[in-house]
């Protein structure tokens, strides 16, 4: 199994960043997948998630209208689009694969988001 997250990186206030985590090992279009992130000194907390078939989705309140989340079945792949950032979004993204009925979970090994000027 594995969960593997890229796509971070510096950038400035009011930027955009595209987060994937590739996934394989598993069913992956059996998952409901999430996003997760951890700033230095607080705890990790969820960000977005997405339902196994992509019907539904969602956010946290500080990413409401900012952040998008979707996925991809063929390519095994789940994405976070990330547009007018805040220095508050800098954090360590994880990406969380839950199995149905929440009966195992499989995490990526992070990418680290830095917001500033």
């Amino acid at each position: 199994v594995q969960v593997v997250e890229s796509g971070g990186g510096m950038v400035q206030p009011g930027g955009s960043l595209r987060l994937s985590c590739a996934a394989s090992g598993f069913t992956f279009s059996l998952y409901a997948m999430s996003w997760f992130r951890q700033a230095p000194g607080k705890e990790r907390g969820l960000v977005a998630d997405i339902t196994s078939s992509g019907d539904s989705t969602n956010y946290v309140d500080s990413v409401k209208g900012r952040f998008t989340i979707s996925r991809d079945n063929v390519k095994n792949t789940v994405y976070l689009q990330m547009n007018s950032l805040k220095p508050e979004d800098t954090a360590v993204y994880y990406c969380r694969a839950r199995a149905p009925f929440g009966i195992r979970d499989y995490w990526g090994q992070g990418t680290q988001v830095t917001v500033s000027s």
